[in-house]
Formats: structure tokens, C-alpha cells, sequence
């Protein structure tokens, strides 16, 4: 598959979908009353959200179902991986924090990839849910939605797990780590 490109051979879809039924089905606790046939049945036909689950595996994210809103309709995925996506780090915030830096650059920004990717970064409220259904960043970090607030002032948030808490921590939007990346959350 190719970036940004929402259509991809049946094989690789079959391959994406086992990938996704067997983490399922390995995670039940992640996702307690839902059935995979009807979350299946939603991404046969909805190709941009398979290319976006797609894009979430290949960076290292292990997506999973974790949870259904009643309300949309829509089942909810987040990244799963034990630590911060592989594929996703050593990334600053933001474009504009990209562009502030003078020399060593990072590859992209957190928010450029999320866009691309077609997914959402998770909010500090997702982090937490997410920390409820395991034990995710014991090792690593990742970038969280930034209220604008502190945003416009230069900083930026990001959240890991040490010592069976959850802690939140700022840091200039500018910086980049090769332990922290950004998790995210797609609704299909």
C-alpha cells in the first residue's frame, strides 16, 4: 500500500483482517460484549478506515477495538502496542514546532503523521481509558492532544506510565525523544 492511498489488494486486506481478529480475540477484556463479525462487516466497507488500521499496524501501533459509542455507531480502536509505536518516534509535536527548529531536525511531527495516518492522537482522557485495559508506556512515552492554551505558549504534553501511575509532563513542542511517539484512536 501507498501512502495515502485508500485502496489495497484483497490479499492485504485479509492479511489486516486476521491481524485485527486475532488480537481481538487474544484481548477480550479490551473490549467486553462486542462481536467481531459486526465490527468486520464495518471495515469490508469502509476502505480509507482499513487503509488508516493499516497504517496504524505498519508504524507498530497494534490496533484493537476498545470500545463501541452507542450513539455514532462507530466501534473505537486505539493503539495497543505495549510501548509507544516503534515506527512513530524521535517525532516533535507539531508542523509549526518542526519549523521552529533550526538544526536537527526530526523526520515529522506527531500531528502531521496522525493527519496522514488518518487517525486521531489521543486526548489525556483516551491515555487514561487506554491505561485502564493494560499496562501501555512503561518504557516509553507519547505525545498527547495539547490544549491550545499551552500550545500557543510553546509547550506540549505527553504521558507514560511509571511506578503503576499514569503521569502527564510538558515539554517544548520542538523537542523529540527516541522513546517518545504518539498513540492513536480511529472510529470505524
Amino acid at each position: 500500500m501507498t501512502k495515502n492511498n485508500s485502496s489495497f489488494s484483497s490479499s492485504q486486506i485479509e492479511e489486516l483482517m486476521g491481524i485485527l481478529k486475532g488480537r481481538f480475540e487474544k484481548n477480550m477484556n479490551r473490549h467486553a460484549g462486542i462481536e467481531w463479525p459486526a465490527i468486520q462487516a464495518k471495515l469490508k466497507t469502509n476502505g480509507s478506515k482499513l487503509w488508516s488500521l493499516n497504517e496504524m499496524e505498519m508504524t507498530g501501533g497494534e490496533p484493537d477495538v476498545v470500545g463501541y459509542d452507542q450513539k455514532s455507531g462507530e466501534y473505537v480502536f486505539y493503539d495497543c502496542s505495549a510501548e509507544s509505536p516503534k515506527g512513530r518516534r524521535s517525532v516533535c509535536y507539531d508542523h509549526e514546532a518542526l519549523e521552529s527548529r533550526k538544526e536537527y531536525k526530526p523526520a515529522d511531527s506527531a500531528i502531521a503523521m496522525a493527519v496522514d495516518m488518518g487517525i486521531e492522537i489521543l486526548t489525556e482522557e483516551q491515555y487514561r481509558e487506554l491505561q485502564q485495559l493494560g499496562k501501555f508506556d512503561t518504557k516509553t512515552s507519547s505525545w498527547i492532544l495539547t490544549p491550545s492554551a499551552i500550545r500557543k505558549l510553546g509547550g506540549a504534553v505527553f504521558c507514560d506510565r511509571r511506578y503503576d501511575t499514569v503521569f502527564l509532563y510538558h515539554n517544548g513542542a520542538e523537542s523529540y525523544y527516541a522513546a517518545r511517539g504518539f498513540r492513536g484512536a480511529l472510529r470505524v
